[in-house]
């Protein structure tokens, strides 16, 4: 029976975002994944957006955390706060009947992490709560057949991890994760512009380079981008103009560790699954999906057909969200675990 009132929630907690959904409501909010604390007394002073405009902007006893590195929990304490507050903003403690909570993550975190993540959640009035593995809810948001005798292939680029999974029958065959993602790509970017150009810029800017110019394919356009950042000679602020070619070569090395690991995971299929994904391709998901050519150049690599999502950056969150409105498939795929 479905629950109209939707209570239930679905929770994607990324290394960059994290992004809540509500039961037969959709997604309810979308913040940054930082929370800013006092150090001097431990209060948090807020979460989201605003403690990401913090970052870089504060005195030394006020600092902007980002609880998770690399797709897992780095600071246990800061991050149950966080998913704490979000929790509150979205009406958590304020709902009639305690709900049934369903929080994704990537395949790489810890027992001790799903216990850290779980306790955030009963302590902000949850009911029951589940862990799912990204790869199995972004397959699930991007519509693919899993709960079909026949192989779907997953590749979910992250901010902190890249996912790949091959799923059959409800259940994951083989699966890879590596800690590369959009974060790392924007990384190389700062490391690239300060070994050619001696400029100092931050990931941000990073970011917005990658977005503007970026390409997975080595590009023969003479596409250009203007940044800002500091002169590490000079320590004065300096303009550069940043080609697409040079952006490429920053961000070469990840994309080739990522078709490694699509590669690997190809290897390490079934026979008779491998003849599934030939035909059916690969799915593409997360922020990364919209790096310009990706599409094309796992086609080149791979020789198989490749799709974006539909709605790539919600395809977790939005798997999560169907397994949390329809609670007989919940049962198939996870089992809860409710508090003692």
């Amino acid at each position: 029976m479905k629950k109209i009132f939707g209570r239930d929630l679905a929770i994607d907690i990324g290394t960059a975002n994290t992004v809540f959904y509500r039961a037969h409501h959709g997604v309810v909010l979308n913040e940054p994944s930082v929370i800013c604390i006092n150090t001097d007394t431990g209060a948090v002073l807020s979460v989201g957006s605003d403690a990401r405009s913090m970052v870089g902007r504060t005195p030394d006893n006020i600092v902007s955390i980002r609880p998770l590195k690399d797709g897992v929990v780095a600071d246990f304490e800061t991050a149950q706060k966080m998913l704490r507050m979000f929790m509150e903003q979205v009406g958590m403690r304020r709902m009639f009947s305690k709900p049934t909570v369903v929080v994704a993550v990537p395949p790489v975190v810890t027992s001790v992490e799903h216990r850290a993540i779980k306790d955030a959640a009963f302590a902000a009035g949850a009911r029951k709560v589940y862990i799912m593995e990204e790869p199995m809810a972004a397959a699930i948001g991007a519509g693919l057949p899993v709960q079909e005798p026949m192989g779907s292939m997953i590749v979910d680029i992250g901010g902190g991890t890249t996912d790949v999974a091959v799923i059959s029958l409800g259940g994951i065959v083989t699966s890879r994760s590596i800690r590369i993602g959009g974060d790392a790509l924007d990384a190389a970017i700062v490391g690239y512009i300060k070994n050619e150009h001696s400029l100092l810029i931050g990931e941000r800017t990073a970011e917005e380079l990658k977005m503007a110019i970026g390409s997975a394919f080595k590009t023969h356009d003479d596409a250009t981008a203007r940044i800002r950042g500091r002169d590490l000679v000079t320590g004065l602020p300096k303009d550069l103009l940043v080609s697409a070619k040079e952006v490429h070569a920053a961000i070469e090395d990840s994309l080739v560790k990522i078709i490694t690991a699509i590669k690997n995971t190809l290897e390490e299929t079934p026979p008779d699954l491998v003849s599934d994904l030939s035909r059916n391709g690969i799915m593409l998901a997360g922020g990364g999906a919209l790096l310009n050519g990706l599409t094309d150049r796992l086609r080149f690599e791979t020789g198989m057909p490749v799709n974006v999502a539909e709605d790539p950056l919600y395809a977790v969150v939005n798997g999560a969200g169907k397994c949390v409105e329809n609670i007989e498939l919940l049962k198939k795929i996870l089992l809860p675990e409710q508090k003692s």
